[in-house]
C-alpha cells in the first residue's frame, strides 16, 4: 500500500504507479522556511492545495525557489489536525483530465502547518516570529469572501469583530483580527514592508482585505491600543500592499469516485474527513486540469518568480478586466444557469447537463451570442478562447463531480453581477438592443421558477443554501404548477430589486419578457423542459 508518509523515501514504488513526486531537497526547504520564511498563506482548503502550493512545487523543483511554504488555518483546525500534520503536511493531487486520464501528483511544497489560534500557543508564537521575520514577502489568503466580512447583514459590526476592536490585539476572535494583530507585531518589529494577497474567487478581493484590516487598525488606534503610525503602515502601499486577483480552478469537494479509483491504485490514505465545522477534506485533493490565476503586481518585500509556474503577474485594471470577463461572460453566468436549471430537471452534475442537447446549446448561446458582444477584453487572455474552453473541454469534463446544488448556493448574492452587468452594457450601447437579450430573461425567470422549491416533474426539492430565500420564496409561495397568471405584479417585488439584479427589470424593460418566461416554466409539468427546447432551438 502507498502512504502518504512513505512517498519520498519510496520514490520508485510511487514513480512505478505513475505518480509525481516532489523533485527538490524537501529538509532544505523546511530548513530554510524555519530560519527565514518567505510566504505563509491562510485557509487550508482544497483550492489552496491543488493550485497555489502546486505553483510553489513547480518554482522548488526548478531550482527557482529554495524555501517552503507554510499555511495557517484561522476557522477550522481539524483541516490542520486531521489532513495535514498526519501525512507530515504532504497531500496528493489528482488531476481529473477531460480525457479522461488522472495525472496524480504528490505535493510537499508545503513544509509547516499552523492553527491561527491565540489559545494555541505553540502555533501563536510562531505565527508571530513569521510575521517579525524580514525575509517575509506575503501572506496570501483563501477563506472565500465570509471571511473579510466584519458586518451583520444590517450593516452593523458583528459581535465578533466588536471584541476585537476593543481587546484584540493580544487575544483577537476573527481571522481578520488575527491578521491585523499580526500585522501589529510587524510594524513593531520595524515596519518591515509585506503584501497581504487575497486569492479568493470575489470582486475586488484585494480591497475587502485592506478595509477588514485597516478597519480593525484603525479601531485600535482610537481605542489607543495601537500606535497612530500603524494605521499610516497599512495605508501605505510602498509598506503594505493589498494586490487584487483574479483565481479560477474547480476544486470540487473529495469524491467518492475518485477515492475507490486511488485506493484500487494502492493508494491508502483516502479517507474522507467531515470536521465539525461542516469542512469535507481528505488527504488528497480532485481538482480539474483548467487554472488562472491573475494576480496584481505589487509586492513591495518582493515575490517568488510565480509566472514561470503559470501564474500572470500584472496591472490593477488588467485584473478587473479579467475578472470581468469570467464573471459576466465567459464562466460565471454559464455555471449559473445550468446551477438553476440543473436543479429544476433533477441533474445531479454540471458534465450531465453539458451531455443535454437543449442545455448546452442554450448556455452556448446565452454566452457567444448574448455575452459576448459585450464581453470585457483583458488583453492577456482571449475571451474566445477562454470561453471555448469552457464550453467544449471544463464544463463537460466527465471526470469533475461538480454539481448544480452546489453552484446554486447563494445565487441570489451573483445574479447582479453575472447578468445585470451584461443588461447595463446593452442598455450603455446605442448599437445594441436589450430587448434582443432573450436567453437571459429566461434564467432569471429560471431563478423565479426555482425558488418554488418544486421540480419539472411536480416534485419539491430543497432549494440550495442563500441568505434571501427567508425574502424572496414567500413571493412565490402562491403559485403552484398549472397556474395562467398574469405573474408582471406578483413578481414585481424581486423584478424591482437592484440589489438581486443590479438593475430594476422594470426600468430595463425586461420585466415584462422575464414573467411571460415564467408563465412557460409554471404551465404545467414538463414545461421548463419544452421551453428550453424551444429557447435552444431558436
Amino acid at each position: 500500500m502507498l502512504k502518504l508518509t512513505d512517498a519520498l523515501s519510496r520514490r520508485a514504488e510511487w514513480e512505478q504507479k505513475g505518480y509525481e513526486l516532489p523533485g527538490f531537497d524537501r529538509e532544505a526547504a523546511t530548513a530554510a522556511a524555519r530560519k527565514a520564511p518567505k510566504w505563509i498563506h491562510f485557509g487550508a482548503g482544497n483550492i489552496f492545495r491543488a493550485f497555489p502550493a502546486v505553483l510553489l512545487q513547480t518554482l522548488l523543483d526548478s531550482g527557482e525557489e529554495d524555501t517552503g511554504l507554510i499555511v495557517c488555518e484561522g476557522f477550522d483546525p481539524e483541516i490542520i489536525q486531521k489532513a495535514y500534520r498526519p501525512f507530515d503536511n504532504l497531500s496528493l493531487l489528482a488531476v481529473l483530465e477531460c480525457a479522461g486520464t488522472v495525472r496524480k501528483k504528490v505535493v510537499g511544497s508545503v513544509v509547516e502547518s499552523l492553527i491561527g489560534d491565540p489559545a494555541e500557543a505553540g502555533d501563536w508564537q510562531r505565527l508571530i516570529q513569521i510575521f517579525e521575520a524580514p525575509s517575509l514577502q506575503m501572506a496570501s489568503f483563501t477563506i472565500t469572501e465570509k471571511g473579510y466580512s466584519l458586518t451583520a447583514p444590517d450593516g452593523s459590526f458583528t459581535p465578533a469583530a466588536q471584541a476585537d476592536f476593543e481587546k484584540g490585539t493580544l487575544s483577537p476572535t476573527t481571522l481578520m483580527g488575527k491578521v491585523a494583530a499580526l500585522c501589529l507585531r510587524r510594524y513593531q518589529a520595524g515596519a518591515m514592508p509585506l503584501a497581504l494577497v487575497s486569492m479568493d474567487n470575489c470582486s475586488h478581493n484585494g480591497e475587502k482585505l485592506a478595509a477588514a484590516v485597516q478597519t480593525i487598525a484603525g479601531e485600535w488606534v482610537k481605542r489607543g491600543t495601537a500606535a497612530p503610525g500603524f494605521a499610516a503602515y497599512l495605508a501605505d502601499p510602498q509598506k503594505v500592499s493589498f494586490p487584487w486577483s483574479m483565481i479560477d480552478k474547480i476544486t470540487p469537494r473529495p469524491d467518492a469516485g475518485v477515492q475507490k479509483m486511488l485506493e484500487a491504485d494502492g493508494f491508502a490514505d483516502t479517507g474522507l474527513i467531515i470536521t465539525e465545522k461542516n469542512t469535507y477534506t481528505a488527504p488528497f485533493v480532485n481538482a480539474e486540469e483548467a487554472q488562472y490565476l491573475v494576480v496584481e503586481d505589487c509586492f513591495p518585500a518582493g515575490r517568488p518568480a510565480l509566472e514561470k509556474a503559470g501564474l500572470y503577474f500584472t496591472d490593477r485594471d488588467t485584473v478587473n478586466k479579467v475578472e470581468r470577463m469570467k464573471v459576466c461572460t465567459c464562466l460565471n453566468p454559464l455555471h449559473t444557469a445550468l446551477a438553476i436549471f440543473g436543479c429544476l430537471l433533477g441533474f445531479d452534475t454540471i458534465y450531465k447537463e453539458m451531455q443535454d442537447d437543449d442545455l448546452r446549446r442554450l448556455v452556448s448561446k446565452m454566452g457567444y451570442e448574448e455575452g459576448m458582444p459585450v464581453v470585457t477584453d483583458p488583453g492577456i487572455l482571449s475571451p474566445q478562447s477562454f470561453i471555448r474552453e469552457v464550453l467544449e473541454v471544463r464544463l463537460p469534463n466527465p471526470f469533475m463531480p461538480d454539481t448544480p446544488q452546489r453552484i446554486a448556493t447563494d445565487t441570489s448574492q451573483k445574479l447582479s453581477i453575472r447578468f445585470g452587468e451584461t443588461i447595463k452594457a446593452y442598455l450603455a450601447d446605442g448599437e445594441l438592443d436589450v430587448q434582443s437579450l432573450h436567453i437571459i430573461p429566461l434564467v432569471l425567470a429560471g431563478w423565479c421558477r426555482y425558488l418554488m422549491g418544486i421540480d419539472d416533474n411536480g416534485s419539491p426539492f430543497p432549494p440550495s443554501p442563500d441568505p434571501l430565500l427567508d425574502t424572496v420564496r414567500p413571493l412565490v409561495a402562491g403559485i403552484s404548477l398549472g397556474d395562467k397568471g398574469p405573474f408582471l405584479e406578483t413578481l414585481r417585488p424581486i423584478l424591482e430589486n437592484q440589489a438581486i439584479f443590479g438593475v430594476d427589470l422594470f426600468a430595463a424593460g425586461l420585466a415584462q419578457r422575464v414573467a411571460d418566461a415564467f408563465a412557460q416554466l409554471v404551465s404545467g409539468k414538463g414545461a421548463v423542459r419544452a421551453a428550453l427546447h424551444k429557447a435552444a432551438q431558436a
